[in-house]
């Protein structure tokens, strides 16, 4: 691949896989490893891509399995939600608006096997079946932990986002 085409490609999807590195992983040398090597899997492999029109997916599916990578040999996927302690919940529908940004926020303080669960089911798309592959556990426990953390990013948002009535 031409060195010109390569900075095109970096500068248009850098942004966005850094940021799919950062739904993934926290530190933020972990992010820049993995999406690093990411980026060379992308030029190195570029000639295994069938069909252009595909070419951002597939770079975003090297991105997920390069974090999958990073992140398979730090947690144990099977360990169930830790317990996130929260301040009492608020009780009112009235609920401030609530954006994307602040959703991606709230994942970073769930534990990362819920969220990492979370983000290949919720925002990738795989399904139960292909997370228990790619992370080397049961079906089962992919539903559990995903449960967990919908039921804690529930508990999040309400605790942030939901004010109290005068």
């Amino acid at each position: 691949m031409h060195r010109d085409a390569q900075r095109k490609v970096y500068e248009h999807m850098g942004p966005k896989l850094y940021h799919l590195c950062k739904r993934y992983l926290k530190k933020e040398e972990e992010i820049e490893e993995a999406l690093a090597d990411a980026f060379y899997t992308i030029f190195t492999k570029i000639d295994q891509l069938k069909e252009d029109h595909a070419f951002e997916a597939w770079a975003r599916k090297i991105t997920v399995n390069q974090c999958l990578l990073t992140l398979r040999k730090n947690v144990n996927f099977n360990l169930y939600l830790d317990d996130v302690k929260l301040a009492s919940q608020p009780t009112t529908d009235e609920i401030t608006d609530l954006e994307e940004e602040d959703l991606l926020n709230l994942l970073q303080l769930i534990p990362d096997g819920c969220k990492t669960i979370f983000n290949l089911f919720v925002i990738e798309g795989y399904s139960h079946k292909e997370i228990a592959l790619q992370l080397g556990i049961s079906e089962g426990t992919s539903k559990s932990q995903l449960n967990a953390s919908k039921t804690k990013l529930k508990e999040l948002v309400n605790n942030f986002y939901y004010q109290k009535a005068k």
